[in-house]
């Protein structure tokens, strides 16, 4: 900006130093005093002699100091007033017949415009810089304004609440990333106080259940010891003449103490989770030395087994051409045991004029073996505590019918460690149904 009004300056001067500091030819010299008509320059001329003769408006408060300028060839210089005072002065030198000429200008009014443009470029650079402060702030608070979302979730996080998460932002910004982040570990963090909290509980409910087993098992035991102790007491003392009664009773509930050890030691065994056998296993096979064992202890009951598909005939009896074929990989020795359990369990709790139907079955991928009877069936109560431990129904189950409530939960180990399901369908009057679901 300077230089452009400077540069107009001196293409004024040039012009005013063409038409005053070079007169025309055979024009008078010029006065040494009078009165010029007013302007704006500032107009000298040197003669030979050194003489100075002032040709402009005498008004001038200030004069451009001129002593010490060489030639100038031509170009406009800045120089103060005598003195060295303000305002500067721009001069350029003409040669005349006269002598030197110098013809200059204040700079007064170009310094006032410098002076009002640098004004004006700070009031506008400075609203400038207002503005975009302000929207700087308002733009730096919007991209912090996640982070204070950061920040307070991690304090109701340190607070206890787990599932507080940090609000999504747009993915392509660094908070974006850093939030997907955050949310991601949070996850993870959650997953594992879930699994550490299940795990506990899950302990704790095994430590109940072990408590409650070793419980219901001492129940279970002390009653034969009692048994036993008081008859020898008895035989001891002489009380009774009856040696065989007193021998018998203590060598029943010996047997009936040991199925009941080897029952909790069977479910230790399949709490423990020891390898089972993986054998190619005929379950019709297996079936069919249950139910030839249970007519063969039981010749009075009404015991079939039926393989799908087709109702058909019974296929274990006298006339029976057979059993078919239904294999699966398993432990053989389980799976009989299994059959063994329900079918056991179907016969000691129906009246000797109901029937046991033991039937197997071949589905994509499974194999199916239900144990019916038409017994007097259980409540919805009853049927959803079955499989419990030591759990006997008031109805049908007590200790002098030979049950520790202990068979059932044995097939449902099993059954459950050969990755398979058991359910039973009952209702009052109805009989029940015991349905194993194994896969193949």
């Amino acid at each position: 900006m300077q230089d452009r009004l400077l540069s107009r300056e001196d293409q004024t001067l040039r012009q005013a130093a063409d038409t005053w500091a070079r007169p025309k030819p055979n024009l008078p010299e010029p006065v040494r005093s009078g009165k010029s008509p007013p302007t704006r320059f500032y107009q000298a001329v040197f003669l030979p002699d050194g003489t100075q003769l002032q040709i402009s408006n005498p008004d001038f408060t200030e004069r451009p100091d001129l002593s010490g300028l060489d030639d100038l060839h031509g170009d406009a210089v800045t120089v103060r007033s005598v003195g060295g005072k303000d305002p500067q002065w721009r001069v350029v030198q003409s040669s005349s017949q006269y002598g030197v000429a110098y013809v200059a200008v204040t700079l007064s009014d170009v310094e006032s415009t410098l002076r009002a443009m640098v004004a004006l470029e700070l009031l506008i650079g400075g609203g400038v810089l207002i503005v975009a402060g302000g929207l700087g702030y308002l733009v730096v608070r919007r991209s912090l304004r996640p982070l204070e979302e950061v920040e307070a979730t991690a304090e109701a996080i340190a607070a206890g609440d787990l599932t507080r998460r940090v609000p999504e932002a747009p993915p392509h910004t660094e908070v974006g990333r850093l939030s997907t982040s955050i949310n991601t570990m949070l996850h993870q963090v959650q997953d594992s106080f879930d699994r550490v909290a299940a795990s506990e509980e899950h302990a704790r409910a095994d430590e109940e259940r072990m408590r409650r087993f070793v419980g219901d098992a001492s129940h279970e035991l002390r009653t034969p010891l009692t048994s036993i102790r008081g008859f020898a007491e008895l035989y001891r003392q002489g009380a009774t003449d009856d040696t065989e009664f007193v021998m018998s009773r203590i060598e029943s509930e010996a047997q009936r103490m040991g199925l009941l050890v080897e029952d909790l030691l069977m479910l230790a065994r399949l709490d423990a989770r020891r390898p089972l056998a993986e054998d190619t296993v005929d379950l019709v096979a297996v079936a069919d030395d249950v139910v030839h064992a249970a007519q063969a202890r039981e010749p009075g009951r009404d015991i079939e087994l039926v393989v799908a598909p087709g109702p058909g005939p019974a296929l274990s009896g006298p006339d029976s051409p057979g059993p078919g074929t239904v294999e699966l990989t398993g432990d053989r020795d389980r799976l009989h045991q299994v059959i063994t359990n329900l079918v056991s369990n179907a016969l000691r709790h129906t009246p000797d004029d109901a029937s046991v139907r033991v039937r197997v079955a071949a589905e994509p991928g499974a194999v199916v073996l239900s144990v019916a009877d038409t017994g007097a069936g259980m409540d919805p109560a009853e049927a959803a505590r079955v499989f419990e431990r030591f759990y006997r129904t008031d109805s049908s189950r007590s200790r002098g019918s030979g049950g520790a409530g202990l068979g059932l939960s044995i097939v449902q180990s099993i059954v459950v460690r050969h990755g398979g399901t058991v359910t039973v369908e009952t209702a009052p009057g109805q009989g029940a149904t015991f349905t194993v679901r194994l896969p193949r």
